[in-house]
């Protein structure tokens, strides 16, 4: 008999790994669709990249008596110009992880807008901030699997090559330009709006791909630090560093301690380092992510 030939484990992952990305991007597309049919292109916000800009030159064209030029169709035909130039910054891995966003969210945009309802009322500050949410939602869950919708971010990388400005800036410059745009077509006010939603997208984006569990790092320089450390390990039940730090006015060498922390956790450590050494110094800064023993499990 010929032995049963079983999809080896790590095929297996990757297989399931993809379906659920693709599961993802499916859905923060759809996501993505419906906060631009029912609360941004209807009520003429145009928040920034390719997809504003595509909602602009609709609303222009349909002005001027011209034919009416689906969002969707005008965003996949833009990146499919772009994904020329992005297969010279990014390289052919780059270009494939983008088409399922592109394609997916350029689909739903056209086939959704006829049955979605128009909702907000023509309340912009009420369109202007679901929109942001619910766009900032979908785009989140694309980002989240390593892949995006295009637009404008690969003009943005180019760009930083050639200037001194980074990336992030270039970004902002290029969503301003195009709500800047937006104005003579729509409105200064709806502008005013649009721009709004274009940094309330990004907010939530951000919350979406690094979570909503930010932990804390706390730096802790004290000359109680065995007791600090034990305290530590023993009342908030977290692992402790020991690192060797140098002060550069005294010379002297002193122990920091390096802990990762929830967020209850800070309370109780304040209380542990004030009890044992009040002149302590404290440092407490945010971690968007923490992976490991205590915490999630790090995944590929």
């Amino acid at each position: 008999m010929t032995p049963a030939t079983n999809t080896p484990a790590p095929a297996r992952s990757r297989a399931l790994r993809l379906a659920r990305d693709l599961g993802l991007v499916a859905v923060g597309s759809a996501l993505f669709a419906v906060g631009l049919n029912c609360f941004m292109e209807p009520n003429g916000l145009a928040p920034g990249g390719v997809s504003g800009l595509a909602i602009t030159i609709r609303a222009a064209v349909l002005a001027a008596g011209g034919p009416d030029l689906p969002v969707g169709v005008q965003t996949l035909v833009m990146n499919a110009l772009l994904m020329v130039l992005a297969w010279r910054v990014g390289g052919p891995r780059y270009v494939l992880r983008s088409l399922a966003g592109i394609v997916l969210s350029a689909l739903f945009i056209d086939a959704l807008r006829p049955v979605l309802p128009v909702l907000g009322g023509g309340d912009l500050l009420l369109c202007s901030l679901w929109g942001g949410v619910v766009c900032g939602a979908g785009l989140g869950l694309v980002f989240r699997t390593g892949g995006n919708t295009g637009g404008t971010d690969i003009i943005c990388q180019v760009l930083a090559r050639h200037t001194s400005l980074p990336v992030g800036t270039w970004v902002i410059l290029t969503d301003l330009m195009v709500v800047a745009l937006s104005a003579p077509v729509f409105s200064v006010e709806n502008a005013l709006y649009a721009t709004v939603a274009m940094f309330l997208v990004g907010w939530v984006l951000d919350q979406v791909v690094d979570g909503l569990r930010a932990e804390r790092v706390a730096w802790v320089i004290s000359t109680e630090h065995e007791a600090i450390a034990r305290a530590i390990l023993d009342e908030l039940d977290r692992g402790c560093t020991e690192l060797t730090a140098r002060g550069k006015w005294t010379g002297e060498s002193r122990p920091v301690l390096f802990v990762i922390l929830g967020r209850a956790d800070i309370a109780p450590l304040k209380a542990i380092v004030a009890d044992l050494d009040p002149n302590a110094i404290v440092v407490i800064s945010e971690a968007h992510e923490a992976f490991g023993e205590g915490f999630r499990k790090l995944e590929p």
